[in-house]
């Protein structure tokens, strides 16, 4: 005699015989897998967004589906950080800039240039920003599953990121995955706690490309895989039916803008960024606003520098004021460069010797010191440059672009204490060989940066950093790049000590770092260093040493000419 099987009211309602008979039984059916399938084939990492907002329910469902991921231990380790607040992604848009570059340094220069063209503006153009965490501040052996494998709260977040890819593609938003990133510089970022950490940054958004296959691939990057050489049978095999090792490529030892300025350019007769890293430059321009210039203005700040007393400069002081006469009389070489590439030139007396007729006046009032025993400036004197500096950038503004120029006896010893100040580098990585210097000049100015830093050691504020080992001509510039920024206007950076300015500028308001163009790299060693750290790459590399603006006012003329290209090409239907 049989009897009823009681059905039990929660949980699972089938019954071994039910189960044994159809194994097949909880399939979705026919139409939900090819609807699965075709999902899963269709999601991709997307690089380009337009400016439309999501919705919030749409929102809320992908975020849901994140939710839904299988965990370790059930202990649904994720958290789900949206970010929308413009200044936020600017600053994570420049630490991923500045990754994306240290990485190219480790590859070799055919995948360095094949990754320096992978499109990154996606952090700044996707309406929302999600930054997936893991909160591991429990321990590994207090959560089922994780005292074995402890990392496996890691694993359960980014099945969470797999689950909102997925639904993010089936509603036809776009999803992109960036992981160039220092994770605790995204951490401190987001006000992270301690143990919990990131995943990475998920671009979200109404995608503005369709492509029909991975973006990797198709920039030739990588090839897909066949399934059967990454599939084992029982163990790993101990001939050569082993896998290959995975391919290393080391080599030995404003979001509507921005997506309008990429759309401008799809719209030439002409493959995508076919200008390199020229295209991508007047991208910046055009999506600050820019598309209309035809011109600029040359901003060139000189002054006098107590620390030549101490033997770090092959020239007398007095040249500083002769270049600067020079340039309000149009013919210093900085002036006359200018001048050729059509720009307006504006000279700024931020401390010499004696008044120059002609020039801006800027000049501090306070004690100068030799970096080395004594701060180079007061915090006021820095602080009144730097608002003399944004006055002049917003005329300049005005012009279009605006160009940086520097002129200073024994200013490179100054931007070398100051670079290594800013970016915690040592003399040897920093101290360069300047104008004209030897081997003992050299060492010199090694031990003048070396007393520099020993007295600012554990200092972050960058005015404080600038006031100490800094320079007027510095401070000057720091606030024309504000200035300017802040008109709308783009800012090309010259040499070393014309693009701290840029540093100290994104540190203090970090969307400037959008306005800022590299004119070019130079020979002095912390140059290449700086652009870095401002995740810019150079439009030239002509070894220059030459100073006052030469290297910005080259690469202007090469971006007012670019415009111009851009303006009466030929377009697509």
């Amino acid at each position: 005699m049989r009897y009823t099987r009681p059905v039990p009211s929660i949980g699972d309602r089938t019954s071994a015989r039910e189960r044994h008979s159809d194994p097949a039984g909880w399939a979705m059916g026919e139409a939900v897998t090819e609807a699965l399938a075709a999902v899963v084939a269709g999601r991709r990492d997307i690089r380009r967004y337009r400016p439309d907002p999501v919705p919030e329910p749409l929102l809320t469902e992908v975020l849901e589906a994140g939710h839904r991921a299988p965990s370790v231990g059930h202990s649904q380790p994720w958290r789900f950080v949206v970010v929308t607040d413009p200044a936020t992604r600017d600053r994570a848009a420049h630490m991923a800039d500045r990754a994306r570059l240290e990485q190219a340094e480790h590859l070799s220069s055919e995948r360095a240039a094949r990754m320096l063209d992978l499109k990154l503006e996606g952090l700044r153009e996707a309406p929302v920003g999600i930054v997936v965490a893991c909160d591991r501040r429990t321990p590994a052996t207090g959560v089922l599953g994780r005292a074995t494998f402890p990392d496996a709260d890691l694993w359960s977040c980014a099945t969470a990121i797999e689950n909102m890819w997925l639904t993010a593609r089936a509603h036809g938003l776009g999803m992109g995955w960036v992981t160039l990133f220092d994770p605790d510089e995204l951490a401190d970022l987001l006000g992270l706690p301690e143990d919990v950490l990131t995943l990475g940054w998920l671009c979200l958004g109404w995608p503005d490309e369709r492509p029909p296959s991975p973006g990797l691939e198709r920039a030739a990057w990588s090839r897909r895989t066949p399934l059967a050489e990454v599939v084992l049978r029982d163990r790993w095999p101990a001939d050569e039916r082993a896998p290959e090792r995975p391919v290393s490529h080391l080599r030995g030892p404003g979001a509507d803008r921005l997506v309008g300025a990429t759309d401008a350019a799809d719209e030439l007769l002409t493959p995508p960024e076919s200008l390199g890293v020229l295209d991508r430059a007047l991208s910046r321009v055009l999506a600050v606003g820019g598309g209309d210039l035809t011109g600029g203005t040359l901003v060139l700040a000189g002054a006098d520098h107590p620390v030549t007393a101490l033997g770090v400069s092959a020239f007398p002081p007095s040249s500083t004021a002769d270049v600067l006469t020079a340039t309000v009389a149009g013919t210093s070489l900085g002036a006359a460069t200018a001048v050729g590439a059509g720009l307006a030139v504006v000279a700024a007396d931020a401390g010499v010797a004696q008044p120059i007729p002609g020039a801006r006046d800027a000049r501090p009032t306070g004690e100068r010191g030799d970096l080395a025993s004594t701060d180079a400036l007061s915090v006021a004197d820095v602080e009144e440059l730097i608002a003399a500096g944004r006055g002049i950038g917003t005329d300049a503004a005005a012009t279009g672009l605006v160009c940086l120029g520097e002129v200073g006896v024994g200013n490179t010893t100054v931007a070398a204490a100051l670079a290594c100040a800013l970016l915690d580098l040592e003399p040897q990585d920093a101290v360069g060989l300047g104008s004209g210097s030897d081997a003992a000049m050299v060492a010199r100015k090694r031990e003048v940066v070396a007393a520099a830093l020993a007295r600012t050691q554990g200092e972050r504020d960058p005015l404080r950093l600038l006031a100490a080992v800094g320079g007027p001509e510095i401070a000057l510039l720091t606030g024309v790049t504000l200035g300017a920024a802040s008109s709308g206007a783009p800012v090309l950076l010259d040499g070393l000590a014309a693009s701290l300015p840029g540093v100290i500028a994104a540190r203090l308001e970090p969307g400037a770092q959008g306005y800022l163009l590299a004119g070019h790299v130079s020979r002095e060693r912390a140059h290449a260093l700086i652009l870095r750290e401002l995740g810019l790459e150079p439009l030239l590399d002509l070894r220059l040493r030459s100073g006052e603006g030469v290297g910005a006012c080259l690469a202007a003329s090469l971006v007012l000419q670019g415009l111009a290209v851009r303006r009466v090409a030929a377009r697509t239907g």
